[in-house]
């Protein structure tokens, strides 16, 4: 299978690469390498994907209708994993348009080079920062999610809403994969683990927002992977017992399916602070801040569904990863 990745130099984007090459597939990457984070991270990534038969790299930027409308036709992928977009809650507060070229325009590039070209399924990435303002737990994709708290959750509830319409219109199979706090090697720097981490082996004190009662539903990357890859060869179908009188959000008489993908166990941070601790052999110094605007208390992710329909639920413990990446971490940057 010829699978189009976009994102392929980031963080899940790396990860879920490597995996299709693993399998024997033909990965066609694509990214514009920005600077949201140390483009030497993005660099490195790319230059162990490029070591491996059958992977070959487009920069290029999903926001550039022209570019993407010409790679869609001379490039002719199979299936799309899109995972390229504008991520950080924090950073939409400053930055918007940034959201809104990535996230919204680049997002109806993918679906009209998907519509056009005859790709059998489009699996993208959404983001447990849709259920927003929700506070049932464990968060369900049956659960209504109409109050996001930051734009970038409100673009990613945007691109669930294009897809389902393409879904519709044009019978284009779309999966959105909503992603709980995803941590591991090769993360990017400006996630809690990587923050946490960095400034305790330099002796700096971590922010801790909210006064260290956050709880994450924080997912391990392989286990990320794996869900996206599983899901990719699941393609979606109509829900034949679909009603408009009682709509679920989760799926349609189209062929269109939302999933969440978590590790259905929430940690408080403050846990996560004393596994690095013990992985690091040091303490960290701790600077106690308020909720930022934008962010929730607590995530938790309901993966019932995608246990039925993908036969797939992550379980790799937080103590286990969060070895795993400080392992890494020491390795990358010689620390």
């Amino acid at each position: 299978m010829k699978i189009l990745v976009t994102g392929s130099a980031g963080f899940i984007g790396f990860h879920v690469a490597q995996r299709l090459l693993d399998r024997g597939d033909e990965v066609i990457g694509v990214d514009n390498i920005n600077d949201y984070y140390d483009v030497r991270l993005k660099e490195a990534r790319l230059r162990k994907l490029s070591e491996r038969a059958g992977f070959v790299f487009h920069r290029l930027d999903v926001a550039d209708r022209p570019g993407m409308e010409q790679a869609f036709r001379t490039l002719r992928p199979g299936k799309v994993i899109h995972l390229a977009a504008q991520a950080g809650v924090r950073y939409s507060l400053t930055n918007p348009h940034a959201y809104v070229d990535a996230n919204l325009v680049g997002f109806v590039n993918i679906l009209e080079g998907c519509r056009h070209n005859g790709v059998a399924h489009l699996t993208y990435a959404s983001s447990s920062s849709v259920y927003g303002a929700n506070t049932r737990m464990p968060f369900s994709i049956h659960d209504n999610v109409d109050h996001p708290v930051s734009l970038y959750a409100a673009t990613k509830k945007a691109n669930e809403l294009m897809a389902h319409t393409y879904s519709h219109l044009f019978r284009l199979p779309t999966t959105g994969l909503r992603f709980f706090t995803v941590y591991g090697p090769w993360g990017r720097p400006d996630m809690a683990l990587f923050l946490f981490t960095r400034a305790i082996l330099e002796g700096k004190p971590i922010q801790l927002f909210n006064h260290g009662k956050m709880r994450r539903d924080f997912t391990y990357i392989d286990d990320i992977a794996e869900g996206v890859i599983r899901v990719s060869d699941h393609t979606a179908m109509p829900n034949a017992d679909w009603t408009g009188d009682k709509p679920d959000p989760g799926t349609s008489q189209a062929p269109y399916r939302i999933y969440n993908i978590g590790n259905h166990d929430p940690v408080e941070v403050m846990h996560l602070i004393d596994l690095l601790q013990d992985a690091l052999g040091k303490k960290a110094q701790i600077d106690s801040l308020p909720m930022q605007p934008g962010d929730v208390p607590a995530t938790w992710a309901d993966i019932d569904d995608l246990a039925q329909d993908v036969g797939f639920r992550p379980a790799t413990p937080i103590a286990e990863g969060v070895r795993r990446f400080v392992a890494w971490y020491r390795e990358f940057y010689g620390r």
